[in-house]
């Protein structure tokens, strides 16, 4: 039974390596997105000029950096939670909470999130689907590509709460303390 502990522990290991990858890459693009905000709005009200491309690569670097980032946000708990009770429960009670909201809620979600969006996507794909505006981006297809992914990453990393949320029911792991306040950069 030992073996498929350290089995489990390496494959929920595995996994918030990547999405922590992932996370911290797409982090960077709050800096682009503010960097081209100001460009943007800087060429519409100093100069009277429109950038409609530019506008939307900000839109686009918006939906990444949430899309892209939710599950890393979730590695670290930095999702909204109700804490009124879960805040004074023990760490078995806790588990017990994040195992089944991940089970019943979180990974069926997630799995929703990819299946439902697949054809929307693959249409989007097959047209090579681009901005409506004249002058806009050539890639609303990579856009909605965002969406299964953000379920793909949000699917992965609940997957991987629930195995180590396991390990710490079974006393195999510790329970980590929170990463809310944990700074990326």
């Amino acid at each position: 039974m030992t073996k498929l502990y350290h089995i489990l522990r390496a494959v929920g290991e595995a996994i918030e390596r990547i999405v922590a990858a992932i996370g911290r890459l797409t982090a960077w693009l709050s800096v682009s997105l503010v960097l081209a905000t100001c460009v943007v709005v800087l060429l519409r009200y100093g100069f009277g000029v429109g950038a409609t491309a530019l506008q939307e690569s900000a839109l686009y670097m918006y939906a990444a950096l949430f899309m892209l980032g939710a599950g890393y946000t979730l590695s670290r708990d930095g999702h909204v939670r109700v804490d009124v009770f879960y805040r004074h429960f023990n760490t078995q009670q806790r588990a017990w909470i994040d195992i089944l909201g991940g089970l019943f809620l979180l990974i069926p979600t997630a799995l929703c999130m990819v299946l439902l969006s697949w054809d929307f996507v693959a249409q989007a794909w097959t047209n090579r689907e681009g901005s409506m505006e004249s002058d806009g981006l050539p890639f609303v297809y990579l856009l909605k590509t965002m969406i299964p992914v953000c379920g793909g990453l949000l699917f992965l990393q609940g997957l991987s709460n629930v195995i180590k949320n396991t390990l710490v029911l079974v006393g195999v792991i510790d329970p980590e303390p929170t990463h809310a306040d944990e700074v990326v950069l």
